[in-house]
């Protein structure tokens, strides 16, 4: 069975043909361009592979609501040209196949739920530090979501006592992704993260970030395993400070193994590494052939 897979970024698209064991046959990397110039080579690209099912992660927010006269589409999104764009009709006109739709966090939890970190458990987060921040949460092998998908990366923390950036979140300013994605962190230290990677105090506060973030969905979904992802996360100092301040912020109020002696192997990276995004578009395909039949 050839299944495709689509993990749909603000700077790139990434196309994968696999198998249902997440077995990645072929690969490519399309930049995100307009719709239209985008979406015509993506198009392209599937059209002479004979897959049987599609998954797509795509960046948001999009509407998820099977029911809305708008479902499929991107919504509200910075990038102007994709914004209430049909992006789910468009493709299921071009290719005729049965098409799983969702984020592209929920993608990749969904991949690291099946085949990485997180297989064999009930439930999972992932989330992401990158250009943006956001969090997919997987429960008994499906995909969290309510009114729409959840949207983690923007909710509001506390200020680091030292921190005088203002924020770069567009909408909200001063939420998680305005102060902890790698835009909040090279506009307020003047340098890209890969270049401060000898600067404890950066990761230090971005660890103070984060940790506020995980405290809270720990305190909300209960999950049994939380990954993180993105380029921001590749930072080696950055796990050992985050499980820290997670601790010290629990303050022994949870004495479950996971967040103390085991807190090591419940914060992680992702297993599958940069493909678990692409991985996830795989089994969301495998899972829409299997709701057809």
């Amino acid at each position: 069975m050839k299944l495709g897979a689509i993990e749909a970024g603000g700077t790139k698209f990434v196309c994968a043909v696999g198998t249902e064991k997440g077995e990645i046959l072929e690969k490519i990397i399309i930049p995100t361009q307009t719709p239209e110039k985008t979406l015509s080579k993506v198009i392209e690209f599937f059209q002479k592979k004979s897959i049987e099912s599609l998954g797509i992660g795509s960046f948001g927010p999009i509407d998820i609501n099977k029911k809305s006269d708008t479902y499929g589409a991107i919504l509200n999104t910075p990038k102007f040209a994709w914004r209430d764009y049909p992006f789910l009709e468009s493709m299921k006109q071009a290719l005729d196949i049965p098409i799983g739709f969702t984020t592209d966090v929920n993608e990749a939890a969904l991949g690291e739920f099946t085949f990485g970190a997180a297989k064999g458990l009930e439930s999972c987060l992932y989330i992401t530090v990158g250009t943006g921040i956001g969090a997919g949460m997987i429960i008994k092998g499906k995909i969290l979501q309510g009114l729409s998908h959840p949207e983690m990366g923007h909710i509001i923390v506390r200020r680091h006592p030292e921190d005088d950036y203002l924020g770069g979140c567009p909408t909200h300013q001063d939420c998680l992704e305005g102060l902890a994605s790698g835009p909040a962190i090279e506009n307020r230290w003047r340098k890209k993260g890969i270049e401060l990677s000898e600067q404890q105090e950066v990761w230090e506060m971005e660890a103070y970030y984060l940790a506020q973030a995980l405290v809270q969905y720990i305190m909300i979904l209960m999950p049994q395993k939380i990954i993180i992802g993105g380029g921001v996360a590749k930072q080696k100092s950055l796990f050992p400070l985050i499980r820290k301040k997670v601790k010290e912020l629990l303050n022994g109020y949870l004495t479950y193994k996971e967040f103390n002696e085991e807190i090591r192997n419940y914060i992680v990276s992702p297993e599958l590494g940069d493909c678990a995004g692409i991985i996830g578009g795989l089994v969301l395909a495998k899972e829409v052939i299997k709701k057809r039949d």
